[in-house]
């Protein structure tokens, strides 16, 4: 939900605080450094406080960062509680997706994938609601500060369903969370830096089409504005369905099917939106990238294991999150710098270009079996 808020309140911030447009880039820096820094450790701090520990805490953490938000009364202020908001947040994308990897099959974590549209959904409704009906953007970064400590009491409360020991059968493996593999290990491993990478290109691309789809459209091929809105909002319409839908299939499907599947369907759309023969393949080429490219993410993070190895797994998870936090700043704006040198027609040309490296290296990654050290 918080992901969604920034968008609509930003205007108001930034009369509010007198500063400039591009100041934005000093708060989204702030919450990716927090984001890279906790994701990156999660590993380690589930290992040793529990998955419901971390949970809890990192809830606690945004809370109270996005409620700082609304009392702090200079600029440079609330870009240090970025950081602290963005702690929170990449623990928690990481401890969630390390449990349901670890705990649940492949439908569950297209469904807990699924839930991120949803939310970033509610969020510009809520900070809608703040600036029309209250007149002020710290009544929506209120409210979900207080949803987040809400959450993180609720995680408290339920400690003992997330931290509980199973006793399974002598012969039974082990799941992915009771690994104590050091960090320094883990990161020794190629095969986990090659993981790291799938998610960081894939990411990049993912975020890529949503932020520039609509300025290809309306500034590049001169489609109206309210058409390219809607052509744009298709993108992520299909690919809340297609986590949905992912979530039906998954068990069958199987993993290698679900990436690489969504992997040659956003080609295609790539390559659609490339050739732009007419307007309306520009609404069935982005429609298209986003169906296809819904269920990738949580079936790379379910594959973690098989990939990397389980013993690697629970770290590599937390790297992994790092990554697609660092593709989600960078891949958009190196989009953005090449398309300011050349034109905007370049954008598919770089989805083009990423989609097809991503075939490529999840072909080599999953090709090759993860063996276990002794």
């Amino acid at each position: 939900m918080p992901d969604g808020l920034l968008g609509v309140a930003w205007p108001s911030i930034r009369a509010g605080f007198s500063i400039p447009l591009d100041a934005l880039g000093m708060l989204l820096t702030a919450s990716v450094a927090g984001y890279l820094t906790s994701s990156t450790l999660s590993g380690p701090l589930m290992s040793r406080f529990g998955v419901g520990s971390v949970l809890a805490a990192s809830c606690a953490l945004t809370g109270i960062g996005l409620i700082g938000y609304t009392l702090v009364p200079v600029w440079w202020m609330m870009v240090l509680l970025g950081v602290l908001a963005g702690l929170g947040a990449g623990a928690i994308d990481a401890g969630l997706n390390t449990y349901v990897a670890a705990h649940f099959g492949e439908g569950l974590m297209q469904w807990l994938h699924a839930s991120y549209g949803i939310g970033v959904t509610l969020g510009p409704i809520i900070m809608t609601v703040a600036l029309t009906t209250f007149e002020s953007w710290r009544v929506g970064y209120q409210a979900a500060g207080v949803f987040q400590i809400l959450l993180a009491g609720a995680f408290m409360l339920s400690l003992p369903m997330w931290n509980q020991k199973d006793q399974p059968a002598d012969d039974a493996p082990k799941r992915l969370t009771d690994y104590k593999t050091p960090m320094s290990e883990t990161l020794r491993q190629p095969k986990v830096w090659g993981s790291v990478l799938l998610f960081l290109l894939y990411t990049g691309a993912e975020a890529g089409v949503g932020m520039w789809a609509y300025s290809l459209l309306t500034e590049s091929r001169g489609i109206d504005p309210k058409m390219a809105g809607f052509f744009a909002g298709s993108y992520w319409a299909t690919f809340t369905l297609g986590r949905i839908v992912a979530g039906l299939y998954a068990k069958r499907a199987g993993v290698n099917l679900l990436v690489m599947g969504g992997l040659a369907g956003a080609w295609v759309g790539s390559v659609l939106l490339w050739w732009n023969p007419a307007a309306w393949v520009n609404l069935l080429a982005v429609a298209l990238i986003g169906f296809a490219v819904a269920p990738i993410f949580p079936a790379l993070t379910s594959g973690t294991s098989a990939r990397v190895g389980a013993h690697f797994a629970a770290n590599t998870i937390g790297m992994q999150m790092a990554a697609a936090g660092l593709g989600v700043a960078a891949g958009p704006g190196l989009i953005g710098v090449i398309a300011r040198q050349t034109s905007l027609e370049m954008v598919p040309v770089c989805l083009f270009v990423l989609f097809t490296v991503l075939l490529a290296l999840y072909g080599v990654a999953s090709g090759k079996k993860a063996s276990e050290p002794n």
